[in-house]
């Protein structure tokens, strides 16, 4: 079991202390992930989550499914680390819609706040992303296939 980094628990601490809460005495859980599976990737989306470029994110109903994941719920808050699981920032999930990949919106691959922002380019890099991710799990990618789109507000630090 791999241990969370001591900056996770020291930013949950001060986000409760802000909304008059004590980690002891809370009902609020939080999940702590990273995105996507490179370092370079995970870091550079955990500074545009933090610039507030990026609102936004999209996952593989497949994948999720095959991994034993729940899917993301409304009102979840997650920490989100850095690739080394150093705490960035506290996330909230404002939305999550189920869809096949090829009816993604254009204003939804902008939410993402990758690239240059189109669906153009959100297609290009999530095919690629997905393509290897499904190979992995002995699934090959569809423009049918099922994606979860998610979309958060940062809630701390404001």
């Amino acid at each position: 079991m791999k241990t969370e980094h001591f900056s996770i628990h020291s930013l949950w601490k001060r986000y409760l202390h802000s909304l008059g809460e004590a980690p002891e005495s809370t009902s609020k859980q939080y999940s702590a992930w990273h995105f996507c599976a490179t370092q370079e990737a995970a870091d550079e989306l955990a500074q545009l989550v933090l610039s507030g470029t990026k609102h936004a994110t999209t996952s593989s109903l497949w994948s999720i499914e095959a991994e034993g994941e729940s899917l993301p719920m409304e009102g979840e808050i997650s920490i989100i680390t850095n690739w080394k699981g150093e705490a960035q920032c506290i996330i909230k999930t404002t939305a999550v819609e189920v869809m096949p990949y090829r009816d993604v919106p254009p204003e939804f691959a902008a939410s993402e706040g990758e690239g240059d922002k189109s669906l153009q380019y959100w297609r290009r890099v999530h095919k690629e992303v997905f393509t290897q991710e499904l190979k992995e799990l002995g699934f090959v990618f569809s423009e049918d296939m099922p994606v979860v789109c998610e979309t958060f507000e940062v809630v701390w630090p404001q």
